[in-house]
């Protein structure tokens, strides 16, 4: 986290009168009971890259709308073994971008960096065009977060 935090300068969130609120959360990477959590298990255990998942949170500025959205890129499929090894070995995969609501901006692991300057569709214009193939370390949802967070910006 430090590398995206690294690049991105945290502000106040007074700056934002009439913004919407940009942030910036990781939640642990997790793959279901069976193989792939072995898989998960053993590639962090061999500290093979930080397993975490990194998303944008996008906290609308005016009061009627009380949830926060929610955009990340991983797997199309993320609980198939195959499709973990495919993208283990450094191979693309098909990826999909996940928009989903949240009622409250998360307390830890969250960070604020910054005041959106795009209307509301802004994200969904960067959706629209990002590659929807995902290559860990090279097109992943640390590229994905970054991305979303230069283009609101």
């Amino acid at each position: 986290m430090a590398s995206i935090l690294g690049q991105i300068a945290n502000k106040s969130t007074s700056n934002c009168i009439n913004k919407d609120e940009v942030y910036i959360a990781t939640v642990p990477l997790r793959a279901s009971k069976g193989p792939g959590q072995l898989l998960m298990s053993t590639a962090y255990s061999l500290n093979f890259w930080n397993l975490k998942h990194y998303m944008v949170i996008i906290k609308p500025s005016f009061p009627q709308f009380n949830e926060a959205l929610v955009y990340d890129f991983q797997p199309k499929n993320p609980e198939n073994i195959l499709v973990a090894i495919t993208a283990l070995s450094g191979k693309k995969v098909p990826g999909v971008i996940l928009e989903r609501k949240l009622r409250k901006i998360p307390r830890k692991n969250c960070w604020f960096v910054g005041c959106s300057n795009r209307d509301e569709d802004g994200i969904h214009h960067f959706n629209e065009s990002w590659d929807k193939y995902l290559k860990i370390n090279h097109h992943d949802c640390t590229d994905y977060t970054k991305g979303g967070y230069s283009f609101t910006s």
